[in-house]
């Protein structure tokens, strides 16, 4: 059978293999029969806005009932609620229904542990093995062992708590901020928590209608915000993505401000406060090499991990950090939360900015970004990179010219046919030539 997990889940076209019902009814299946020895037998189950998440929450939870699992229906729900939830309600795993980022057409299924992180590598080919064989045998139960499934009412109502005790209900009460909600999953519920806490919202992106989640807006798109917060004169301005899972910020020039300063800023302050678990931050190989600098003048670690926020949490278990995440926006404090999780992430931002006194521009000063363009080249097919002769003749050559002033990350896309490829330089007038002979380099090996 064709491999279904890739970096975050099973994910693609809504109604196109493997995103259809009858694959969501054998997902559902395999996780009940993979959880089958678990204490409570409940699953919860929520999704973002997508119009094709009703089918697929149907289907998955008609495959879990009909395993014996009862289901928890928790509707639109930021993913790292239903990691919460999860726990908050002792379930034996959760599943979210989300495409996260991508657009519309598009949905995904990820599945959470019983403790809330998400899969291992191990465990989701254990659950692919069990769809295999409910391709051709039947597991369903007896009927007098058929699941319940049930809507929980104060789902929303649980996270928004726990997201404000986060911060222990700190008072953000005279900032004025921006909130693009990418008419996802935390369209109703990120300002609620935001008004609750005395802070005045300016909203974006929440009026879902099925179709237009992350459609020119969130955390991928974050133009609009960042003309708003200028318009506003907010103090700064936050897009969460589809599912609320990462998010991305802009200063009150409406500079953006990325996932690497906001780790950066995190790490710095628990150092000075002596929070920093094993004085480390995990993160992955896309993150620049100004946060690796900054860190490294601080006295700070930094552990690198491939990309993957399921690789960087995994990494932050293993080494015992508290701070970790990806440029793109997934920040994880663990102390916290089992997953990125956008909501928490701007919650404290925000009470650094009011505990310090000072803006997120000047918070975000503490490293000096070095240029970085990326290109995402469509190829044939994903040849081992190892055996890319004259692509790793000029990566060779790239590193034996600029040393520590710059790199190039080449990697194949988890779910497309495209070799995505990243180059950095603190002397910005050599980017465009090393990505220039890196370019042509794969098209002479991959050509599209």
């Amino acid at each position: 059978m064709e491999k279904l997990f890739g970096t975050d889940g099973i994910r693609g076209k809504a109604n196109r293999y493997p995103i259809t019902p009858e694959m969501a009814l054998l997902v559902g299946k395999a996780v009940a029969k993979y959880r089958a020895n678990g204490a409570s037998r409940r699953v919860v189950v929520g999704k973002d806005t997508r119009l094709s998440g009703y089918m697929l929450e149907s289907a998955i939870t008609a495959g879990l009932l009909s395993m014996g699992m009862d289901v928890l229906e928790v509707g639109p729900m930021p993913t790292p609620a239903v990691a919460h939830l999860v726990r908050s309600f002792a379930a034996d795993c959760g599943i979210m229904i989300t495409a996260s980022h991508n657009p519309a057409e598009d949905n995904g299924i990820k599945i959470f542990d019983e403790n809330g992180f998400k899969l291992t590598e191990t465990q989701s080919d254990a659950i692919e093995e069990l769809i295999a064989i409910g391709r051709s045998s039947d597991l369903l139960a007896g009927s007098a062992n058929i699941g319940k499934a049930r809507r929980i009412d104060d789902a929303r109502g649980r996270y928004i708590e726990f997201a404000k005790s986060s911060i222990k209900n700190c008072s953000l009460a005279g900032l004025k901020i921006v909130l693009d909600c990418a008419n996802g999953a935390a369209y109703a519920m990120a300002p609620a928590i935001f008004r609750e806490l005395g802070a005045e919202v300016i909203e974006i992106g929440v009026s879902p209608d099925g179709g237009n989640i992350n459609d020119a807006c969130g955390a991928t798109h974050v133009k609009t915000m960042c003309e708003r917060v200028r318009q506003t004169h907010a103090d700064c301005g936050i897009a969460l993505d589809g599912d609320a899972d990462r998010v991305i910020f802009c200063d009150a020039a409406g500079e953006v401000v990325d996932g690497d300063r906001i780790i950066g800023m995190v790490a710095l302050d628990y150092r000075k406060r002596g929070k920093l678990a094993n004085n480390a931050v995990v993160v992955t190989s896309m993150s620049n090499l100004g946060l690796h600098r900054a860190m490294r003048e601080a006295g700070i670690d930094v552990i690198t991990t491939d990309v993957g926020d399921h690789l960087v949490i995994e990494a932050m278990r293993d080494r015992h950090c508290n701070v970790g995440g990806e440029q793109a926006g997934h920040v994880i404090f663990m102390d916290y939360v089992t997953t990125g999780d956008g909501i928490i992430t701007a919650l404290h931002v925000l009470k650094l900015m009011m505990e310090r006194n000072e803006s997120l521009q000047q918070l975000a000063s503490f490293m000096t970004a070095f240029p970085q363009k990326m290109v995402n080249l469509p190829i044939r097919s994903k040849v081992p990179l190892d055996q890319l002769l004259q692509l790793n003749s000029t990566l060779d050559a790239l590193k034996n010219a600029v040393g520590n002033g710059g790199r190039a990350v080449v990697r194949y896309s988890g779910t497309e046919n495209k070799l995505r490829i990243l180059v950095e330089m603190e002397d910005a007038a050599m980017l465009d030539a090393w990505l220039e002979k890196i370019v042509a380099a794969a098209k002479l090996e991959l050509g599209a």
